[in-house]
């Protein structure tokens, strides 16, 4: 699908009631794809959409067709299923041969999304917390999740891949910021290679949908701040939960905000997963499934460097991530 495609007619169709006019305007920076914020006239129609299509190169469209597939999968079939907040989509499909797909979205705007660099507020944490809670508690350790085809649930052969990419990947990492990179976070960064292929798989018996990539520029937040609506589910994957806890405090949160409050944000989480049901995992154990995936931070922040397009706000950001998690891991020492 092309914005030329987004055609009153093709619109009417799909949305089952008349488009009269449609314009388009492209929105974000479209780094794995385009979006597009459509304006409507018609009857029954909303005044606005966001439209996602696929990048117009078709060998990038193939490398990333993955994560468009998984995409389309979570708001066509699984986000109907948990409790997080997201844009309602109004319509999703995807061709399998191609990787050609479309997505149609709410327009949540005056929502913002969350500054990465920034850090967060501890009311949005409080509200991430909660829909974090939303997106885990529904289908904890649902066995059913663990047959959906296009949903992956990591194995041995993953982490042994992981294992080999990821070190060279920090050596990237390191070279490619210098002294802009404290020495003390070179040295924990190499420190994690050694750990990281075992811990993708560590601790199976607990299980549920984890986002992988759950952050503030993740996170649209309306203008009174009391809820969070989570967008950008290319990366979903069945793991253990708390990859996405810790992900999110670790690097979301400025340093000293998430020492003087990750208790609290942790145990509100805890109540969270308890209020949909989420039995037979005390408190003390969530506790300690936050302090063993703080890998999360370094792998996300290393890989995502790593595969991304390289710009001054990214390297910024990439940069502030990569030091906040490096203190989480030297404050928490999980022991791997």
């Amino acid at each position: 699908m092309t914005p030329g495609g987004l055609t009153p007619e093709w619109l009417t169709g799909v949305l089952k009631a008349e488009v009269r006019t449609v314009s388009a305007e492209p929105v974000g920076t479209g780094q794995i794809g385009a979006c597009f914020r459509l304006t409507l006239t018609g009857a029954g129609v909303p005044a606005s959409l966001v439209a996602k299509l696929p990048a117009a190169d078709p060998a990038a469209r193939a490398l990333l067709g993955g994560a468009y597939r998984t995409e389309v999968l979570f708001y066509r079939d699984i986000a109907p299923t948990v409790a997080i907040r997201t844009p309602r989509c109004h319509h999703a499909e995807i061709d399998l041969g191609t990787f050609d797909f479309v997505l149609l979205l709410e327009d949540l705007s005056p929502a913002a999304q969350g500054d990465q660099l920034a850090g967060c507020s501890l009311r949005q944490a409080d509200a991430c917390m909660l829909a974090l809670a939303g997106l885990h508690g529904p289908r904890w350790c649902d066995e059913s999740l663990l047959g959906i085809d296009g949903l992956h649930h990591n194995t041995a052969a993953d982490a042994d891949a992981l294992a080999e990419v990821y070190a060279p990947a920090v050596e990237t990492f390191i070279d490619r910021f210098g002294d802009r990179l404290d020495l003390v976070d070179r040295d924990t960064l190499r420190r994690t290679t050694e750990a990281v292929g075992p811990w993708l798989v560590a601790r199976p018996e607990r299980f549920a949908l984890v986002h992988g990539d759950y952050r503030l520029d993740n996170v649209l937040f309306p203008p009174d701040g009391d809820t969070a609506t989570t967008v950008d589910w290319q990366t979903l994957t069945v793991g253990l939960p708390a990859r996405d806890l810790s992900y999110f405090l670790a690097t979301s949160l400025t340093t000293e905000d998430r020492r003087a409050h990750e208790h609290r944000l942790v145990a509100r989480y805890h109540e969270g997963l308890l209020s949909h049901g989420v039995t037979g995992y005390p408190l003390d154990l969530c506790w300690d499934d936050y302090r063993f995936a703080l890998l999360q931070g370094p792998l996300i922040t290393v890989l995502g460097c790593a595969y991304g397009t390289p710009t001054e706000r990214g390297d910024a950001m990439f940069l502030t991530m990569a030091a906040r998690a490096c203190a989480a891991l030297r404050d928490l020492d999980p022991r791997y």
